[in-house]
């Protein structure tokens, strides 16, 4: 029984770290290509070196995913409005936002 329990936990673990592993590289996508986030902001993470919108990794504390998904699917200043507009999927603002959440200031 107990080793059905550790194979069931490990398989569990496998699968959410493998899954995270996409939703970072969907964030990343996302990010540099799809919305251009680039262009506009720095984030070391990403490569990016805009100079038009704040500093991600200047920011502090570093953004929340909330924080990162309002902005992101209501837009601020300049920013479009990702999700209002449509220009984004739910599922690639979440990315996105966990992306930016995890990596800014890093």
């Amino acid at each position: 029984m107990f080793n059905k329990l550790l194979k069931l936990i490990l398989i569990l673990f496998i699968t959410s770290s493998a899954h995270a592993d996409e939703v970072m590289k969907l964030g990343l996508e996302v990010f540099n290509e799809k919305a251009a986030c680039n262009a506009c902001h720095v984030l070391k993470a990403a490569g990016s070196e805009g100079n038009v919108g704040p500093s991600l990794d200047s920011l502090n504390p570093s953004p929340t995913v909330e924080q990162v998904k309002d902005i992101v699917t209501h837009g601020l200043g300049v920013m479009p409005a990702f999700g209002e507009e449509g220009l984004l999927t739910n599922e690639e603002i979440d990315a996105v936002s966990i992306y930016v959440a995890k990596t800014a200031g890093k």
